[in-house]
């Protein structure tokens, strides 16, 4: 299947200019689409890009994965109301360095014609000085042409710098480097980045005379309409450190079933025939959610591992599990995972040298904790057996707590099914 045949069929052709599957299908091609490197991570909206050079590579295309050292100094105004900070040399190196080492899970930068490239558009730009740019590449491009792209347009009102109203000719140049230098005939990217890559076709067309095309894929919209790649706590990352893959895995188990069949066209490699027979098991069961587990574990496999998913796993069935396999469970987790999944369950600290001296079971639940609000309270709720300790039943009132902790550091109190509380040991 050809390169835009598969994108089309997964629902990720936004736009593209006349003439370039037949480019695409003539020969292997060489497309590239460019990362931000405002942040030392990618997050999960960079994933449609990852992909899309994903299936560029598997089609028999070279990819080119562009992380804008320079550009990332200037700031890209598309869909963007204000001007963003912008960011130092040192950090930027950094940053560049974190989101090389992330494309590299998903590239395959070995093999043979088509491997993938890494180039940064520092490179190019660091030697040039202003003078020779508007001399040799802003006489190219006519500032009516510039002023009428909706990222500058949808700016005008609210006010846009000089620095960002350059931007698209700067990511214009890198086009026309790429073209020059490497071959490069596609440039692929968000619909929100048309103007821009665009401004590149014209800019090879005007000043080189080069084949030059454009990809673009829509931007994806949940079907509640909130935005995706948002969680409560923000951006849904691909660095562990930064989103954890229990969270990770939370955000796709998660999803609706309408967004999960768009999300598994996207995100997965799967094939139209393999999707199209998970749906319609899902169809029939709905309510045991396949389609979200088989999105959840591809997904979160890919970007973290197998060993990963199955911790995310283990500590999202935490909460429903019993006895034994509850006690084992919650001894095996780390204290990133069990706060991640008791996140927002109230806290009080305790000395880990009275642990060790040992309190009692009544004490804790409610002098040393507040949890429950009496002693009386406490033992009543021990009588009718519904205290766990480290989800261990707990029924006798002179029960001592000593320092069995979770990863050395907590204690999982639990009244009933749903009310907890933890205690740090300090």
């Amino acid at each position: 299947m050809g390169f835009i045949e598969e994108m089309k069929w997964r629902g990720m052709i936004h736009d593209m200019m006349p003439g370039t599957d037949e480019a695409l299908n003539k020969e292997i091609t060489s497309g590239y689409i460019g990362f931000d490197p405002t942040a030392d991570s990618l997050h999960i909206g960079s994933l449609v890009q990852i992909m899309t050079l994903v299936h560029f590579q598997r089609s028999g295309h070279k990819p080119f994965a562009l992380v804008g050292g320079a550009t990332g100094m200037v700031g890209d105004p598309s869909g963007k109301s204000q001007e963003r900070n912008l960011l130092d040399s040192s950090t930027l190196d950094h940053n560049v360095a974190c989101v090389k080492k992330q494309l590299e899970q998903f590239l395959d930068f070995d093999c043979g014609n088509n491997s993938a490239e890494m180039v940064n558009n520092y490179a190019w730009f660091k030697d040039m000085n202003f003078l020779e740019f508007i001399r040799d590449i802003g006489k190219h491009i006519t500032v009516n042409y510039m002023m009428a792209k909706d990222s500058v347009k949808s700016r005008l009102e609210t006010g846009l710098s000089f620095t960002e109203f350059s931007y698209q000719l700067v990511q214009g140049y890198d086009f026309y480097w790429l073209n020059k230098n490497k071959g490069c005939k596609v440039q692929l990217g968000g619909s929100d980045q048309w103007g821009n890559i665009v401004t590149g076709t014209e800019l090879i067309r005007r000043k080189g005379g080069g084949e030059a095309y454009a990809v673009t894929t829509p931007l994806i919209k949940k079907a509640d309409g909130t935005k995706f790649g948002k969680s409560e706590g923000g951006n849904v990352w691909l660095d562990k450190n930064r989103t954890s893959p229990y969270k990770f895995y939370q955000y796709w188990i998660n999803s609706s079933d309408e967004d999960s069949a768009k999300y598994i066209r996207i995100f997965t490699l799967k094939t139209k025939e393999e999707i199209e027979e998970i749906e319609a098991k899902h169809n029939l069961e709905p309510h045991l959610r396949l389609l979200q587990k088989e999105l959840a574990k591809d997904i979160t496999t890919r970007v973290h591992s197998e060993e990963d998913y199955k911790s995310a796993i283990d500590a999202s069935e935490i909460l429903f599990k019993k006895g034994d396999e509850a006690v084992e469970a919650l001894k095996g987790m780390n204290e990133a995972i069990f706060m991640d999944v008791f996140e927002g369950v109230p806290q009080a600290e305790v000395s880990k040298s009275e642990l060790e001296a040992g309190i009692s079971i009544i004490e804790v639940l409610c002098e040393k904790t507040g949890f429950l609000s009496s002693n009386g309270e406490a033992r009543r709720a021990l009588k009718e057996n519904s205290i766990s300790v480290n989800k261990e039943k707990v029924a006798e009132t002179k029960k001592v707590l000593s320092s069995d902790l979770i990863d050395g550091c907590y204690i999982l109190l639990q009244r009933g099914k749903k009310n907890y509380f933890i205690i740090k040991a300090i």
